[in-house]
């Protein structure tokens, strides 16, 4: 649905993005993650056609997007990932002046949102807080139920319970057969929510993952109390990277399979076990280490 192929965007200060490709299928919840500064904008800004490519191409359902860019936003969502309204209009007097311009007759999916997002929109937008300019946004991306949406950001503002209720609408978009591309630096809302992950660093794509099947994910970190030192000293000379925390405890990583690690822990005289996954933020920190950018893309 969506290809990106080959895309590089360079600004005057030599930053931008560099030979990215990646494909978003039909029906998928695809993240784009990296932290401000690593292209996720500008990858995005040419897929809206707002911007040219200056190598590469941008199809969305076949069509170039510098080309055909006033047809596909008819058939797309699209949050932005800054916030630039009609300031001197009140939220429901933008609702109804975006419904006009889209030719929008049916305005109940509107109404539905509102109240989902619990927007009140009688107030002027300049005199909006964040969180309400964004549930707004939202609002307008969402309304005109279209094929694709493209999200840059799209719960920074919101509290976790609204953030939650955003999850809950994209995830019940997907089930419609809805395509979403979803740029975050937030871990834990593309883990929850997305099929792949494509992470960018420096403006190029360091790897493209499938969220469900990534052995990286089914790693897990045993805490183990151990009854006697015997024991602790089996597990520590095996084959398992191991660190000893105290005189009775191991941090013990384990990969999957797991069947071998829990038939040897089967013989040992456990006291505690406790389990931490491995999360997408580890994945992400094996691509970039300790430092992430602070630039704005």
């Amino acid at each position: 649905m969506i290809e990106v192929k080959n895309l590089t965007h360079v600004y005057k200060s030599k930053k931008g993005i560099f030979d990215v490709s990646f494909e978003v299928r039909e029906g998928e919840i695809f993240g784009y993650l990296g932290p401000n500064g690593s292209g996720k904008t500008t990858t995005i800004r040419n897929m809206m056609g707002f911007v040219n490519p200056q190598e590469g191409s941008v199809k969305i359902n076949g069509l170039d997007c510098m080309e055909h860019a006033s047809d596909l936003q008819k058939i797309i969502g699209y949050i932005p990932g800054e916030m630039n309204m009609l300031d001197f209009m009140t939220g429901a007097e933008f609702l109804e002046f975006m419904a006009a311009m889209r030719g929008m007759k049916d305005l109940n999916r509107m109404r539905e949102l509102v109240k989902k997002f619990e927007l009140d929109p009688s107030g002027k937008i300049k005199k909006m807080s964040k969180g309400m300019k964004q549930k707004l946004g939202i609002i307008v991306a969402f309304m005109h139920d279209p094929e694709i949406y493209i999200l840059d950001e799209p719960t920074s503002g919101l509290d976790p319970l609204m953030q939650n209720v955003f999850m809950e609408l994209i995830a019940a978009e997907q089930k419609r057969g809805k395509t979403i591309l979803m740029s975050s630096h937030i871990f834990e809302e593309v883990q929850r929510s997305c099929d792949r992950v494509g992470i960018i660093k420096e403006g190029r794509i360091v790897t493209i993952q499938d969220i469900h099947s990534l052995n990286e994910l089914k790693t897990k970190v045993s805490i183990i109390q151990f009854g006697n030192f015997q024991d602790l000293t089996t597990v520590l000379e095996s084959r398992f990277e191991t660190e000893q925390v105290s005189d009775d405890t191991l941090k013990v990583k384990v990969a999957y399979p797991y069947n071998e690690f829990y038939q040897m822990l089967a013989n040992c005289d456990v006291v505690s076990h406790d389990i931490q996954h491995i999360s997408i933020e580890d994945l992400f920190l094996k691509y970039y280490g300790s430092q992430e950018g602070d630039l704005n893309e």
